[in-house]
C-alpha cells in the first residue's frame, strides 16, 4: 500500500473505494449501475474515477471475458486507519482527546463499539498522563499565553 496514494483519495473516490469493498470484486457495469443508484453521476464520471484510482494503484482491473473487474489493492481498514492517522498527525496533541469526544458524540456506534472503547480507555487511563503539552510552536516558545489557541478552554 502507498500511503501517500491513499492520502490522495478525494471524496468521490471514497464513494467508489466504498462500494468496491463492500462488494467486492466487480465488473464495471455492475459499479457503474451501483453508483448510479447511490448518486447522479454520468457513466464518464464513474469510469474517470476508476481510471483515477487504478492509476493511483489503489485498484487494479482484470479483463475477465470481455468485462473489465476491478478489485481493491488496499484493505478498507488500513486505508481508514491511514487516513485518520494522517490528519490526527496534523492536530495540536493538547486538542487530539476533545476531537475524539466529538467525534464519538457525533458518531453512531453499536453497544459492541462502545464496549470496545470503554475497555481500551480504562486500559489507557492507567497510564495517561494528567496535562499533554502543546506541540504547534517550537519548544522554548511558551502556549499558554492569553492568545494562544492552543490551550483547551
Amino acid at each position: 500500500m502507498n500511503p501517500e496514494k491513499v492520502s490522495e483519495i478525494t471524496p468521490s473516490e471514497w464513494e467508489v473505494m466504498r462500494i468496491i469493498w463492500t462488494k467486492g470484486p466487480s465488473h464495471s457495469r455492475e459499479l457503474i449501475d451501483l453508483i448510479q443508484r447511490k448518486r447522479d453521476w454520468t457513466e464518464s464520471t464513474i469510469k474517470t474515477l476508476l481510471g483515477r484510482l487504478v492509476k493511483k494503484g489503489l485498484l487494479e482491473t482484470n479483463k475477465v471475458e470481455r468485462k473489465f473487474v476491478y478489485s481493491t489493492t488496499v484493505g478498507e481498514l488500513d486505508a481508514m486507519n491511514l487516513t485518520s492517522q494522517q490528519l490526527f498527525d496534523h492536530l495540536c496533541a493538547m486538542k487530539k482527546g476533545q476531537t475524539l469526544v466529538n467525534l464519538i458524540v457525533h458518531t453512531n456506534l453499536t453497544k459492541n463499539d462502545v464496549q470496545k472503547l470503554l475497555t481500551v480507555l480504562q486500559k489507557k487511563e492507567q497510564t495517561a498522563p494528567d496535562t499533554i503539552a502543546c506541540d504547534c510552536l517550537p519548544n522554548d516558545e511558551d502556549c499558554t499565553t492569553d492568545n494562544c489557541e492552543c490551550e483547551e478552554k
